[in-house]
């Protein structure tokens, strides 16, 4: 069974930066594709970044460079800098893992999520 269990979100001023954690446990880690998503009150959840068991990353045009996925696949932990936040990055953030290591468009393992609140 695949547990993924985040953590490092919370209240950040606007400027601020988080960076969020997520353990994965299960198979091998470094057969997952892994990916940020987020979803705010009243949004559709929505891809931030993904990052392939070969470390080929994605991210979402919104981003403008302000974040950066990575992997440490030692650790079976996937990461997500946060830099320069805004008000409009507050959701809750979900990580997803993807038994296909090198796709990044069908994540059929989740975690519970973390907030994360960017003040003004």
């Amino acid at each position: 069974q695949v547990q993924l269990v985040e953590s490092g979100g919370g209240l950040v001023p606007a400027g601020g930066s988080l960076r969020l954690s997520c353990v994965v446990s299960g198979r091998t880690f470094s057969n997952y594709a892994m990916g940020w998503f987020r979803q705010a009150p009243g949004k559709q959840r929505e891809l931030v970044a993904g990052i392939t068991s070969s470390a080929g990353t994605r991210y979402s045009n919104f981003l403008k460079g302000r974040f950066t996925i990575s992997r440490n696949n030692a650790e079976k932990t996937v990461y997500l800098q946060m830099n320069s936040l805004k008000p409009e990055d507050t959701a809750v953030y979900y990580c997803a893992a993807a038994d296909w290591p090198e796709r990044l468009d069908d994540f059929n393992h989740w975690g519970q999520g973390t907030q994360v609140t960017v003040s003004s």
